[in-house]
């Protein structure tokens, strides 16, 4: 149990959850919905401590995603897409756009986490300094 990185499954649920539910709702109302389906997978990556982590979880949320592609949420497919090849292709495919999101996910909470410990090492400066007595 010590060798296991640390992984934050709140955001690697409620990231697969909303990629879903943005799948669903795109279906059923607007067209537009779509694309916000990759917050989910935002979500689930800038959950996680390391890029690594950010990267592979941001692929595993993005499961539902090819859970409801081949149940036809996300239209119909015709020709090389409905061969062996083509269903493993597009399977990979979204695999690789959600770990893809989920790194970026990830790489932006590390720079903002960096970009916090500079701005405290700014407003830290010269607190510490005693003033010199005349």
């Amino acid at each position: 149990m010590a060798n296991l990185p640390e992984i934050n499954i709140k955001a690697l649920i409620f990231g697969a959850a909303i990629a879903a539910a943005f799948i669903i709702f795109g279906y059923n109302y607007w067209d537009w919905f779509y694309p916000f389906s990759a917050i989910g997978l935002l979500y689930a990556g800038y959950g996680q401590n390391n890029l690594k982590m950010g990267t592979i979880l941001g692929a595993l949320a993005a499961t539902p995603i090819i859970i409801l592609t081949f149940q036809g949420y996300m239209g119909q497919f015709d020709g090389f897409f409905l061969t062996e090849n083509g269903i493993m292709a597009l399977t990979v495919l979204i695999l690789a756009v959600g770990a893809f999101v989920g790194f970026v996910g990830a790489w932006t909470k590390q720079s903002r986490v960096k970009a916090l410990e500079e701005y405290e090492k700014k407003q830290n400066i010269g607190k510490t300094k005693k003033k010199k007595a005349k």
